[in-house]
């Protein structure tokens, strides 16, 4: 499996516009960062976790000429509003598989209205496949069990997956006991870390560490990550072995 991280930041992105910050100011590529989503590939198939606004982007960097379905965590701007732009993958192959729980579809249906219309649809609009998923029940995508690990973005659920060995965990504050076991075991995780100071919806970087320590994964990677965490290069030389931040770019193969 591999898997490529289209875009590491926070919901701003980074640089974020207007600002004057060292680390929107920096050369480093590193700290560069879209919002957050991930490709996963195996075997001949190509999965994407999230859709942001940046994905247009993300797609045409990474060259990504097919993709076999989408995997929505929640609802939020920076991670669906790139819905649109799968319209290429529409014309060229047809309706577009998306994973989502009932309540992520609602608020698509309710921003996206165009795109679910069911009388007078616009031709140029894409048209998807609504796959309703939840935490308690495992799904099949690619001849691979995918595991659903609910999380806590402040009140709202979120949905992180567990791919075989590799678990995507975004925008967690909290984490159930009994969730946490669904991830325990993994080889490779990747979860949120936003800044060093605490934040309401979102783990610092104590917290992420904390949890890190908790569920033991073999290697992990931070991800959703604020301009004011610092600059890239600093933070992860200042991390625990095998404790790493994502970046743009960054291949890994499990």
């Amino acid at each position: 499996m591999k898997v490529t991280f289209l875009g590491t930041g926070t919901s701003q992105g980074i640089p974020v516009i207007g600002s004057d910050h060292p680390v929107c100011n920096s050369t480093d590529p590193r700290d560069k960062r879209l919002r957050v989503s991930v490709l996963v590939e195996w075997n001949d198939y190509t999965y994407v976790i999230d859709c942001g606004p940046d994905f247009r982007q993300q797609m045409l960097r990474e060259d990504v000429r097919r993709i076999d379905g989408i995997l929505l965590t929640h609802e939020h701007s920076d991670h669906t509003a790139g819905l649109d732009d799968i319209r290429p993958f529409y014309f060229r192959q047809g309706n577009v598989p998306f994973y989502a729980h009932k309540r992520v579809f609602r608020a698509l249906h309710d921003r996206f209205n165009y795109i679910f219309a069911t009388e007078n649809k616009y031709p140029g609009a894409p048209t998807i496949e609504e796959i309703e998923i939840n935490k308690h029940e495992n799904f099949t995508i690619g001849g691979i069990d995918v595991i659903p690990v609910e999380v806590l973005h402040a009140g709202l659920p979120v949905l992180g997956f567990r791919l075989n060995d590799f678990t995507y965990l975004t925008d967690v504050k909290t984490i159930s006991e009994e969730e946490i076991q669904k991830v325990k075991g993994t080889k490779v995780l990747t979860i949120n870390a936003l800044r060093f100071e605490e934040h309401l919806a979102h783990l610092n970087i104590s917290e992420a560490l904390a949890l890190v320590e908790k569920i033991q994964p073999e290697t992990t990677y931070f991800t959703h990550i604020s301009h004011l965490m610092g600059f890239h290069a600093e933070v992860e030389s200042s991390l625990p072995e095998n404790v790493f931040l994502a970046y743009d770019g960054l291949k890994i193969n499990i």
